[in-house]
């Protein structure tokens, strides 16, 4: 059976205890300003994602935006993690690792931010281009946007439960012939960087916990254009796709309430998915 937690007054000594947060309206407003930070965040990355920029230096830039804001980035010494954000270029699926490497003219780019504003978490990420990419990588960027509203929009209905997400997911991915990642999924978010339940965006319509008011957790579909596959490198962070097929993500922060979602980390730009204005 699914154990769910009331959270009323959240303070530190919350912990990863397996139950399903439920939160009230002090934490749907902690996560609208962490959220805000984010997508602000991401919302100045098209003017860096650029051919002959270097990952490290927009990573930097990064870091230097969360802390202006009073934040800190989430990453930074998580579980020996050295960078403030995750880039991911081309087949890097997930976990990209910042570094001197410059972009070349064609990648596309995923960028996954998190600050940590005042014991909140704002976890979201985009794709972006560098130059012109080709068609092929144009067209699997599109489908991967449209397939995380799909699920936000199977998150929405009254009585969802959480494989009605992955279900709608997975039958969007496919109608494609996109491969969904499976080694990776989204997760409880909150106070705690990664709680349950865990987000599968694959799975069987009506079935796993049902969505209740307070529930609060990312939806971050992972779309290869090639099969689902994925390996971690020796760096213990890297996630490519086994084919070296390209891949792209998008994730969204969100809140489960009464008569259905709420997006924490949507652009205030309308940044939302590439070509950017």
């Amino acid at each position: 059976m699914t154990e769910y937690q009331t959270i009323e007054d959240y303070d530190a000594d919350v912990y990863r205890d397996g139950t399903i947060k439920l939160h009230g309206p002090e934490g749907f407003e902690g996560m609208r300003r962490a959220g805000r930070l984010a997508a602000d965040i991401l919302d100045q990355m098209p003017e860096l994602v650029q051919p002959g920029v270097t990952t490290q230096s927009i990573d930097d830039a990064i870091r230097t935006m969360m802390l202006d804001a009073g934040a800190v980035p989430a990453t930074l010494g998580y579980r020996g993690y050295t960078h403030s954000s995750c880039i991911s270029v081309n087949h890097v699926i997930c976990h990209g690792i910042p570094s001197e490497k410059t972009l070349k003219d064609g990648d596309i780019v995923n960028i996954d931010v998190t600050p940590l504003l005042d014991g909140w978490h704002g976890d979201t990420s985009r794709m972006f281009f560098a130059g012109d990419p080709p068609l092929k990588a144009t067209k699997l960027v599109e489908a991967t946007h449209e397939a995380l509203m799909i699920g936000i929009e199977a998150a929405s209905k009254p009585g969802a439960h959480l494989g009605d997400v992955g279900a709608a997911i997975e039958a969007h991915a496919k109608k494609h012939r996109y491969g969904v990642v499976r080694e990776f999924c989204g997760h409880g978010v909150g106070r705690l960087f990664h709680d349950a339940p865990e987000v599968v965006h694959v799975g069987v319509a009506g079935t796993g916990p049902e969505l209740k008011p307070g529930m609060f957790f990312t939806i971050e579909p992972m779309l290869n254009a090639g099969k689902p596959w994925a390996k971690v490198l020796g760096d213990g962070w890297t996630a490519v796709s086994r084919d070296k097929s390209l891949s792209a993500q998008f994730e969204h922060s969100l809140g489960i309430t009464e008569d259905g979602v709420e997006i924490f980390t949507l652009s205030a730009k309308e940044r939302h998915k590439p070509p950017y204005s």
